[in-house]
């Protein structure tokens, strides 16, 4: 691997802002949809024995409830997905009675219903989940560096760490945002746990090219070497490992992206996005921005 990463910084390190930028605005200007285990209510699938058109669908179940509490989302296997509020056992047996009596050859896929109180709860959960490993992956690092790292400080590689997952969890956030607003996608606690396994992996990585600089930090101290020459050829000595771990990754997510099941389709897509933006960055993120911190600091002192 021939690429200076470190005398490119500005190219990759812009980038990632621009990614990260452009993930952010998608949240704000989309926001993301939340699916009943985290707001609560009630999902219903449905399908049908002859074609029927979505709007004759909404017609029907809003003369059968006398209100229009509920949206339709039309699936790829020809199915429907009803959002309503929390439906009690009462409710939903007087909708499998009546929607027969209107609309011939009703199958009833799945049927969930989660109240908004432990909705409220799960919500909170997930929030702390991702905020602890956030701030205990950081200080993990910063803790494991703290009698080897000079001449770089061991918190400013916990620091980093921090700024690499978040630009590796707010990608894909963006990116579901987007389709939330142009396909109805919900995220709910499955997009939570892939947010997880993509931090998870993205830290090994980063933790893997740091380890190395710290290394050869320490067997050329003393030489004539920067620290840039350093950092580049440490990035040289992982890139291969790096590369072919990922790359075996990636060709699980995307069999199952193609070949597995529908309901797993955005949790893996979640998950391929994070991991392939985690590899970036903790190649072409992490270290040009170490870089850039310890020669403004040195500057400073």
């Amino acid at each position: 691997m021939n690429i200076k990463v470190i005398e490119k910084r500005k190219i990759f390190l812009g980038l990632a802002i621009i990614l990260v930028f452009l993930s952010w605005v998608s949240i704000g200007v989309f926001g993301l949809r939340q699916g009943i285990d985290i707001t609560g209510g009630t999902k219903w699938q449905v399908a049908f024995s002859e074609k029927i058109n979505e709007e004759k669908l909404i017609q029907t179940i809003e003369n059968i409830r006398g209100r229009r509490d509920f949206s339709i989302t039309s699936l790829n296997d020809g199915s429907f997905l009803i959002h309503f509020p929390f439906l009690s056992e009462s409710e939903h047996q007087s909708l499998l009675q009546d929607l027969p009596k209107q609309i011939s050859g009703v199958q009833e896929k799945t049927f969930s219903s989660i109240g908004s109180t432990i909705g409220s709860e799960i919500r909170k959960r997930a929030f702390w989940a991702i905020f602890l490993v956030l701030v205990g992956i950081s200080l993990y690092v910063a803790w494991a560096f703290r009698k080897v790292s000079r001449p770089i400080k061991s918190w400013k590689y916990g620091i980093v760490t921090l700024i690499t997952l978040l630009h590796d969890i707010s990608i894909p956030t963006g990116l579901l945002a987007l389709l939330g607003y142009l396909k109805g996608i919900e995220i709910d606690t499955n997009f939570i746990v892939a947010l997880l396994t993509v931090m998870g992996f993205s830290v090994h990585d980063t933790i893997v090219v740091f380890d190395r600089i710290r290394e050869n930090l320490l067997i050329n101290r003393g030489r004539n070497f920067s620290l840039g020459e350093i950092i580049n050829q440490s990035i040289k000595e992982t890139f291969g490992r790096s590369v072919s771990t990922s790359s075996t990754l990636f060709l699980v997510l995307l069999a199952l992206l193609f070949f597995g099941p529908e309901s797993l389709f955005y949790f893996v897509l979640t998950i391929l996005v994070g991991t392939f933006f985690g590899t970036y960055s903790s190649i072409f993120v992490a270290s040009p921005l170490l870089y850039v911190w310890q020669k403004k600091s040195s500057k400073v002192q």
